[in-house]
C-alpha cells in the first residue's frame, strides 16, 4: 500500500483516458446492445480479495483471539497506559502492555532467561497478578482458553484465573504440580453483554510463570470468528492475498508456523501494533479451504532472500523429501498445499517498503528469486512488482536519467521470470494527498479513471517492449480501493458510504471493459482495514462495498456485451451475457440527484416482459452501514417489467437480470 507520494512521470493525459463529460452534456436515452458484439471473458480473478497483517484485518476482524498481546511483547509496568493513537475511537491501537497489574506491583516482574516465547515472561509472587480490560461479550456466549503455567519456586504455586462481566465473574483456580510449563484450559460463560469484560490472573500461593494464555468465543472456527466467516463466504471471492502489502517485506514466514503459543511476538514491521504470528501460513490455508478460495502469498523481497522464498515454497507445495515440506509434516499437515499463485514482492519501488531497491538491481533480484522459486515448483503462476507511473528520481538516478518507468523496466528485465505484473491504486482522502471529499459525480469516477490510466499505458508501452515477444504481459490489479483518512474500525478502519458503494460498481464496470487485460484484481483489505466488511468486537457486518461485491460476484455474466464508453453523461452503463448466452446482466449507476430512465432494445431479440432487478441506494450519499445496527445500504430485490425501459433512481446502482 502507497505510504508517501512518489515521483510520477508527466504524460499527457489526454491520451490516456476518454473524454469526459460535462454537467451539461445530454446523455443518451437509450440502451441499444448487440449481443453478438462482445469482449474477452471476464476472470472470476476479478472478484479478488487481499488481507494483510495491520490494523483489524485479522487480529480482531477474522480471528478470533479477544486477548491484545497475550504473548507479552511489551514489558507489564506500573505504569498502565496501553492506547497510544486513536484513543477517541472505539478501537485505539494498543502501544504498550495491556496488562493492569493487581496488587503489588513488585510481585510482578518480567524474566528474560529462558522465556516462554518472545524476550521475556510473566513472573508473579502470591498476592499479584495482572488483568486485561477492555473485553466485549455477547450474553450466554461460552468463552474457552486456557493458561500457560510453571512454578517459578521451590513450592507449588496456586493460580486463579478470572473472567469478569460487569457485576458477574467466574473463576477457575489450578494447583501448578512440579516440572515444565503445562496448559491449563478453561471454560467461562457471559452473563451479560458488555463491553468491559477483562480476564485477570492473580497467584495465590507460591510464584508462577505465565508463559501465555488466551480466550475466545466458543463458537469459533478453527480460532476464526464464525461471524466474520459468515459473510466472508456470502462473498464469495475466489483467490486472495497474504500476508501483504508492506508488511510482506518485514515478514519471517517461519515465525508463523508450528505450535502458535510458541511462535514468537513481534513488531509489525510496517504498520502499527503487535504481530502476534498466530496467523501463519497453515492458519492461511485452513482460511482459505474454509470460504472455498484460492490462495495467493506474497514473497519477502525486501529483507527477505531467495533461498527463504524457495523453502516457504516447499513448505506449502513439496513432500517430505525437502526441508520445508518435511516442517509441513512435522507440523500436522501431511499433504501439500499446492498454492498455485505466488507474488514475488510488493512494492519495491516505493521509498516506505522495508528494502526497496533502484530498478536495475532489483531486476536482479526478482529474477533471482523467482528461479529460486520456479526450482521449487515449476507450475506456479509468478506476480512481479510492477508501477507503471513510477520513477523514482529522489533514490534512482539511473532510472531518472533513462526515464525508465518501473513497469517497463521490469517487463524489459524480468518478462521471463514472472507471468503477470502488478499494479496498485487507491482512490479518495488518501493520507498522501490534499485531495478533499468530493461532490459523487465526481468521486465515483476516481477508481475508474485510474483503471482506465493504468490499462491504457500498458497497451501503449508493452507493444514497444522487446523482451515480451509481442505476447501481452496480463495485470494483476492486486490492490485497489477507495481510501479515506478519518479512521473508525482501528488503523486504517475508514468507513464507507453510498457514494463509495456506486464507485465500487463503475469501477467493477471499467474491470469489465479490461478484460482482455487485467486477469486478476483484489480488493484491499477486505475486513476492517478499507475493507467492505467490519467488525465490532462481537458482531460484523458488510460495509456498502460490500453489498456491491456480494451482489456483482453472484449475478454479473462473465461475457462483457459492448456498450458505449461514456455515451451516458455522469451514469455509467455496462453489459455482460451468460456463456450460453441466455442471461443478460445489465448495470447502471446513477450518481446524479435525479432519477434516469431509458429505452431498452436488443438488436433482432424481443424482451422479455419482466427481469430481475436489484437497487443499491440509500437516503443519502453519506448513507453506511455498521455492524449490530440496521442496514442504511443494501442491494434489494425486485422484478421490474423492461419492456417499458430501464429506470436508474437518484444516487443509485441497479443490476437487471434478464432471462433471454
Amino acid at each position: 500500500m502507497n505510504r508517501l507520494k512518489t515521483t510520477l512521470l508527466a504524460v499527457a493525459t489526454s491520451t490516456l483516458l476518454p473524454m469526459t463529460h460535462s454537467a451539461t452534456d445530454k446523455p443518451s436515452e437509450s440502451i441499444e446492445l448487440d449481443l453478438s458484439q462482445t469482449s474477452e471473458a471476464i476472470s472470476p480473478f476479478i472478484y479478488g480479495q487481499f488481507i494483510e497483517h495491520m490494523g483489524r484485518c485479522i487480529y480482531g476482524g477474522i480471528w478470533a483471539e479477544m486477548l491484545e498481546d497475550r504473548k507479552f511483547y511489551f514489558p507489564i509496568t506500573e505504569d498502565y497506559d496501553p492506547y497510544k493513537s486513536l484513543q477517541d475511537t472505539a478501537y485505539p491501537v494498543v502501544g504498550a502492555s495491556p496488562w493492569e497489574i493487581l496488587g503489588s506491583a513488585s510481585g510482578v516482574s518480567m524474566v528474560r532467561e529462558d522465556s516462554f516465547v518472545g524476550e521475556f515472561t510473566p513472573k508473579v509472587s502470591a498476592g499479584s497478578g495482572f488483568r486485561q480490560n477492555d473485553l466485549a461479550t455477547i450474553e450466554d456466549m461460552d468463552y474457552d482458553g486456557y493458561i500457560w503455567l510453571q512454578n517459578a519456586g521451590a513450592e507449588r504455586s496456586v493460580v486463579k484465573v478470572t473472567f469478569s462481566t460487569g457485576g458477574n465473574s467466574e473463576s477457575s483456580t489450578f494447583t501448578v504440580p512440579e516440572g515444565a510449563y503445562q496448559k491449563f484450559p478453561y471454560t467461562f460463560n457471559a452473563k451479560e453483554e458488555t463491553l468491559k469484560a477483562s480476564l485477570a490472573v492473580e497467584v495465590l500461593s507460591g510464584e508462577a510463570f505465565v508463559g501465555t494464555l488466551s480466550i475466545m468465543p466458543a463458537n469459533n472456527v478453527r480460532g476464526m470468528r464464525a461471524d466474520t466467516l459468515e459473510l466472508l463466504k456470502e462473498l464469495d471471492a475466489p483467490i486472495y492475498r497474504w500476508p501483504g502489502g508492506n508488511f510482506v517485506s518485514g515478514y519471517n514466514w517461519r515465525d508463523g508456523i508450528g505450535d502458535r503459543d510458541r511462535r514468537p511476538p513481534r513488531k509489525n514491521p510496517a504498520w502499527t501494533g503487535v504481530e502476534h504470528n498466530d496467523f501463519g501460513t497453515d492458519e492461511f490455508i485452513d482460511f482459505c479451504r474454509e470460504i472455498n478460495t484460492e490462495p495467493t502469498i506474497a514473497a519477502n523481497t525486501g529483507f527477505g532472500d531467495a533461498y527463504s522464498a524457495a523453502q516457504w515454497v516447499e513448505y506449502c507445495n513439496a513432500n517430505g523429501d525437502t526441508i520445508g515440506g518435511q516442517w509441513r509434516v512435522d507440523n500436522g499437515n501431511y499433504e501439500p498445499y499446492n498454492v498455485k499463485y505466488w507474488c514475488v514482492g510488493n512494492e519495491m519501488w516505493g521509498p516506505w517498503q522495508l528494502g526497496f531497491m533502484q530498478l536495475e538491481q532489483y531486476v536482479l533480484k526478482h529474477n533471482e528469486v523467482a528461479s529460486a522459486m520456479l526450482d521449487a515448483d515449476k507450475d506456479l503462476v509468478l506476480i512481479g512488482v510492477g508501477a507503471v507511473d513510477q520513477i523514482n528520481a529522489d533514490y534512482d538516478p539511473n532510472q531518472a536519467k533513462a526515464e525508465k518507468l518501473w513497469s517497463v523496466g521490469m517487463m524489459e528485465g524480468s518478462a521471463d521470470y514472472m507471468h503477470l505484473i502488478s499494479e496498485h491504486f487507491y482512490s479518495g482522502e488518501t493520507p498522501w494527498t490534499d485531495a478533499q471529499e468530493l461532490e459523487p459525480i465526481e468521486h465515483v469516477v476516481l477508481m475508474r479513471d485510474q483503471i482506465r490510466r493504468i490499462s491504457s499505458e500498458h497497451r501503449r508501452l508493452q507493444p514497444e517492449i522487446e523482451e515480451l515477444n509481442g505476447k501481452t504481459m496480463y495485470i494483476a490489479m492486486d490492490e485497489w480501493n477507495y481510501w479515506d483518512r478519518q479512521y473508525e474500525y482501528g488503523e486504517l478502519g475508514c468507513v464507507y458510504d453510498l457514494k463509495d458503494a456506486l464507485g465500487t460498481v463503475v469501477a467493477l464496470h471499467e474491470f469489465y471493459r479490461q478484460s482482455d487485460l487485467i486477469k486478476i484484481a483484489n480488493y484491499a483489505q477486505t475486513v476492517n482495514v478499507i475493507g467492505c466488511i467490519k467488525t465490532s468486537k462481537t458482531e460484523a457486518e458488510f460495509a456498502t462495498t460490500g453489498i456491491v461485491l456480494k451482489l456483482y460476484r453472484a449475478e454479473w455474466q462473465p461475457i462483457p456485451v459492448e456498450v458505449p464508453v461514456d455515451a451516458y453523461g455522469h451514469l455509467d452503463v455496462a453489459a455482460s451475457k451468460s456463456e450460453d448466452g441466455k442471461t443478460l446482466t445489465v448495470s447502471i449507476v446513477n450518481p446524479t440527484e435525479e432519477a434516469a430512465s431509458f429505452d431498452f432494445s436488443i438488436e433482432g431479440m424481443k424482451l422479455p416482459k419482466e427481469a430481475k432487478v436489484w437497487t443499491i441506494t440509500g437516503p443519502d450519499h453519506r448513507s453506511h452501514n455498521a455492524p449490530g445496527a440496521e442496514r442504511q445500504v443494501d442491494a434489494v430485490e425486485s422484478t421490474a417489467k423492461i419492456t417499458k425501459g430501464l429506470k436508474a433512481p437518484a444516487l443509485s446502482s441497479v443490476l437487471y437480470r434478464i432471462e433471454l
